[in-house]
């Protein structure tokens, strides 16, 4: 898949660029004020704007949102911590306005001279935003030139900041963007082999999903997290009161999809492929101080009716590790159990860390898995760790995706 890269416009000196990003970072409270808790998506987007900065545009970052304030001003949700840090970052002034349409807006983009930078307010301020309003992606394009579209974290959102701008505007892909398709696109096209997906957390129909595409793609499936749940129900373990999101309604068919039968028809198709954990840590509850022991499935034990599986056991994580160290290309998509808490974090970790270790191509797929790479300070160990969840998994199913639509090269 070819895009249309911000580095095929040949002439950008003294555009006015909407660089459209996603900066929906965390915020944490800093003495009376509120500053960014983890800047890693900003930090990503810096090639693109000084591509841009050399290029000598006069740049207006379009932020996206903070939470979702339903269309009302939040004070909370603003964007001028994530400003500062911009400003922190790139070490050049920033200059946060207070909206993101009207004459005050559009006076201050009319003002600007090459080389400035300039960032909108939280454009979820406006229930038009949501509702993909015509009128309103008219408004924030005003005054621009051309969009470069670096946002992959929100190409799969029907809003009019993403298939509304970019319907109204020359848009291009920013660097980010080419990186994020280019990495993922190593998963599904041509993957070296043996290619080893590692799958869990707690979002059952959104993982499940996409595990109908990826399987094929695939040599091994490793399966924890709550995902295992589903895969045990189906192979007729007790899973006790283990999470479990056993229907959900699929919008795009607009019916009911029972997880547990589509768990054991995949089970079925793909028995070589799809490997779920043979022995699982059981907890009285989700709590540090809860009791705890290690089930042994695949030896015939029974978890409590009462308790729920937590994290995979020490022979199901020396089993994945084993497949980990084979693989040459390696995708790895949420948890293998609570790793919040330490009581059920080590398969996380352990399969985390093998993941690290691994010489292949080696890609985390946001979400949750952002967190725990941040967490054991695994960053830097992986060769891709995407910036959007729900859009990496979007993806990789093969959904249609509005705003790449408008993005790829024809």
């Amino acid at each position: 898949m070819k895009l249309k890269s911000i580095r095929s416009v040949v002439q950008l000196k003294g555009k006015t660029v909407l660089y459209r990003t996603a900066y929906d970072v965390p915020l944490k409270k800093s003495g009376t004020g509120m500053v960014v808790a983890d800047d890693r998506r900003i930090t990503e987007s810096l090639p693109t704007l000084r591509y841009l900065l050399k290029k000598q545009c006069k740049i207006v970052v379009m932020p996206g949102w903070l939470g979702r304030p339903d269309g009302k001003v939040v004070e909370s949700l603003k964007m001028d911590p994530v400003a500062r840090a911009l400003a922190r970052l790139i070490k050049k002034p920033v200059t946060k306005l207070d909206d993101c349409v009207g004459p005050v807006v559009s006076r201050a983009i009319s003002k600007m001279k090459n080389g400035q930078i300039v960032m909108l307010e939280n454009t979820r301020f406006y229930p038009e935003e949501m509702a993909d309003n015509k009128l309103f992606a008219a408004l924030l394009v005003q005054g621009m030139d051309l969009i470069c579209f670096d946002a992959f974290g929100h190409i799969h959102r029907v809003h009019a900041s993403t298939t509304g701008i970019t319907k109204l505007l020359p848009s291009y892909a920013g660097l980010l963007m080419e990186k994020e398709i280019n990495e993922l696109s190593k998963v599904t096209t041509k993957p070296k082999r043996p290619m080893v997906v590692v799958m869990g957390g707690a979002k059952i129909s959104d993982k499940i999903h996409v595990l109908t595409t990826l399987v094929k793609h695939a040599d091994r499936v490793l399966i924890g997290g709550g995902l295992a749940n589903v895969f045990l129900k189906a192979q007729g373990v007790a899973v006790g009161k283990s999470y479990l999101e056993d229907v959900f309604v699929d919008s795009a068919q607009r019916k009911k999809v029972n997880t547990i039968d589509l768990a054991r028809a995949l089970l079925k198709q793909y028995k070589n492929k799809i490997i779920i954990p043979t022995d699982l840590v059981a907890g009285s509850k989700v709590d540090a101080r809860a009791a705890t022991a290690v089930v042994d499935v695949a030896a015939g034990q029974h978890i409590r009716s009462d308790w729920m599986f937590l994290d995979i056991g020490p022979k199901t994580v020396a089993q994945y590790v084993t497949e980990i160290k084979r693989a040459k290309t390696i995708f790895f998509n949420g948890p293998m159990g609570v790793f919040e808490l330490k009581l059920f974090g080590m398969g996380t970790e352990k399969i985390a860390r093998a993941i690290g270790q691994s010489p292949g191509t080696t890609i985390v797929g946001g979400g949750d898995t952002e967190i725990v790479a941040d967490k054991y300070q695994l960053e830097k160990k992986f060769s891709h760790v995407s910036t959007g969840g729900g859009a990496s998994m979007a993806f990789l199913a093969g959904a249609t995706l509005p705003v790449l639509e408008k993005l790829i090269k024809k």
